[in-house]
């Protein structure tokens, strides 16, 4: 058992892990806006902190924080351009500022467009098109690099409310996408590979229950993936489906 604090629990993902951090028996803190959102069944069981991450200091974030195991924020989202960037910035600074020992491990969350394509370094967010909406996951990337906090960033692919596949079959990777890409479509240039991009993403659409059990399944300070981007795919063969992430990745191509 850990002593965990959960950040936006009340969304469609930190729901998810709320619900399972229970289930396994984890002291549970949830820092959320609207309290009245977690439900009955949960917010007996933890203890809750009301607050908005946009308003709280580092200073304030550091009481909350201090004293916990790990800590797993689902709050923000990349299509909040430079307040994402600052939401996280400040969570960051407020992790830093506790003594080094105090420091809880933290999982954030980016996109499948920070990853690696392959090993020629070349990334989503490098893409003509992409880098007009994800550019905040590079930021945030860039922040954690130069913090000494031990971090892990689950980038997954688009999220769906669908029953958990399982982490024994998801393909997983530190870094790069968990999905080949072919040597043909690796030498294509950025805006001939959109396409090729828009094909394989629905390999990597995925349950928001088996993004919240791989963050609560590696929660030990000393493991693989301390430190790396975490990507996530379905099994071999498998192809998901989210209709508005299709039509703006067809569009974009």
């Amino acid at each position: 058992m850990s002593r965990l604090i959960v950040i936006g629990a009340t969304g469609s993902l930190g729901s998810q892990v709320l619900r399972q951090a229970l289930a396994a028996g984890h002291q549970l803190t949830a820092l959320v806006r609207a309290p009245s959102k977690l439900p009955p069944e949960s917010s007996a069981r933890i203890s809750v902190h009301r607050g908005d991450l946009r308003t709280l200091t580092p200073a304030e974030l550091a009481q909350i924080i201090g004293g916990h195991d790990g800590l797993i924020n689902c709050a923000g989202h990349v299509g909040e351009g430079q307040a994402f960037v600052d939401l996280i910035e400040r969570l960051v600074t407020g992790i830093e500022s506790l003594p080094t020992a105090a420091q809880p491990l933290c999982w954030f969350l980016a996109g499948l467009a920070l990853l690696d394509i392959d090993r020629s370094g070349r990334k989503g967010v490098d893409l003509p098109r992409l880098e007009s909406t994800y550019w905040p996951h590079h930021v945030n990337f860039e922040r954690l690099c130069r913090s000494g906090s031990n971090w892990r960033l689950l980038c997954p692919g688009p999220m769906v409310d669908q029953p958990a596949i399982g982490l024994e079959r998801l393909r997983i990777s530190l870094d790069t996408w968990p999905v080949p890409v072919s040597a043909v479509a690796r030498g294509l240039p950025g805006l001939l590979f959109l396409p090729v991009f828009a094909y394989m993403v629905p390999q990597m659409i995925v349950p928001y229950a088996d993004a919240a059990a791989l963050m609560l399944a590696n929660l030990n300070r000393g493991d693989a993936m301390a430190r790396h981007r975490v990507g996530l795919a379905l099994p071999a063969g498998m192809r998901g489906k989210k209709s508005h992430w299709t039509a703006k990745t067809r569009s974009a191509a």
